[in-house]
């Protein structure tokens, strides 16, 4: 505004002024809720993801039945009775209506067999059907009780049985927990390398992050597959080896996302006031930048764990698993599609098992994400 313009304005009386709050208490408005802190406010926005919370629920369930599942029954997941090989699945309550029955359907029976009670005992057939003539023989197939078959009538095989009559429930809860334990140990161990190795490149970087970013890519060239299948053939199999095996490059992820973290933080205002006033590197480290990657990793980590089972159950899956007679996921998988066409119900179980936790997993880290996320925060 230039001195003519002041010039031209008009002159206000200073009576026609009034200070606005004069006499009135000029008070803050006081907090009518608790502060709610980063963790807190995170919980409570993944409580609000019903998707996230069922899946978390499904994996305790799946993780409880592992533990205490084969206590269910008095048969041990090794326990052989050739007796008893390739039954199918029995549950009590269901099948009486039809549901996990104990029943079978044999195709392309003769007729004139049927009468052999030595091959089919009292109580084996249930119903006759689709008769016909096939080359001047009558055939026909017939629905049978294979546990009256195998003369174990009053026996109850929820999953049914393998090939060397193992119980199959026994062997999945065994092999849901040995897969969980494969994959949450290699997790764990990628983790804890993943930090140190990322938090080493990122806080001093120059020379020293340009050294360790070129082994991380060195290493990462190797196919995961050859690199896992290399460490098994040389060590042997067995849980140590295949946990190894899946840590061998695992861990580059991990360490490529905190050292950005630490790119990220490492020259904020509070992290150059503490290096001012004499702060150890190791202290600037894991208390100072560190803690602000923690949602990263937790999320990180559950993104992992279905990788890890994933990867199991393929290593097992190619005959590279655990030795006989230990089950996993992946072994029953590999098992059981030798006998698809026969006995699906051998595929069937595991294949739900593994896609279920697949499914639980990636929904609970998605969950994580979102609730983890800083810029979510204090959003319903």
């Amino acid at each position: 505004m230039n001195i003519a313009d002041r010039n031209n304005m008009p002159d206000f009386p200073k009576e026609k002024f009034a200070f606005v709050q004069q006499g009135a208490a000029i008070k803050d408005e006081r907090f009518e809720t608790k502060p709610i802190g980063f963790f807190k406010d995170a919980m409570l926005r993944f409580r609000k993801n019903k998707a996230s919370v069922t899946a978390i629920v499904i994996i305790l369930i799946i993780a409880f039945i592992s533990i205490f599942g084969p206590s269910f029954n008095p048969y041990g997941f090794n326990d052989q009775d050739i007796t008893r090989i390739n039954l199918p699945p029995r549950i009590p309550v269901l099948e009486n209506f039809g549901i996990a029955d104990g029943t079978r359907i044999l195709t392309n029976r003769r007729v004139d067999k049927l009468d052999d009670e030595e091959k089919y005992p009292e109580g084996t057939i249930i119903e006759v059907f689709n008769r016909r003539v096939e080359k001047r023989v009558e055939m026909c197939d017939v629905k049978i009780n294979a546990y009256v078959q195998s003369g174990c009538p009053d026996d109850y095989f929820w999953l049914g049985t393998d090939y060397l009559g193992r119980d199959l429930w026994t062997r999945m809860c065994r092999g849901s927990r040995v897969s969980l334990i494969i994959a949450v140990l290699s997790v764990l161990a990628n983790i804890v390398i993943g930090i140190i190795y990322g938090a080493i490149a990122g806080y001093y970087g120059g020379k020293v992050d340009m050294v360790m970013m070129r082994i991380c890519e060195i290493i990462g060239a190797f196919p995961q597959v050859v690199v896992a299948t290399l460490f098994i053939m040389f060590f042997g199999t067995g849980i140590f080896s295949i946990v190894m095996a899946l840590i061998i490059r695992g861990w580059i992820s991990t360490a490529r996302m905190i050292r950005s973290q630490f790119l990220r933080f490492k020259n904020r205002e509070y992290v150059l006031a503490a290096r001012t006033l004499g702060v150890k590197d190791t202290a600037l480290i894991f208390r100072h930048i560190l803690p602000n990657s923690i949602g990263p990793i937790i999320t990180k980590a559950m993104i992992e764990v279905p990788g890890a089972i994933f990867a199991e159950s393929f290593l097992a899956f190619i005959g590279l698993g655990l030795q006989a007679p230990e089950p996993s996921i992946g072994v029953l998988l590999s098992e059981g599609q030798k006998v698809l066409l026969h006995y699906p119900y051998q595929t069937l179980f595991p294949a739900l098992l593994i896609s279920i936790l697949m499914i639980s997993f990636n929904l609970f880290s998605n969950g994580l994400r979102d609730a983890f996320d800083p810029t979510m925060r204090g959003i319903d």
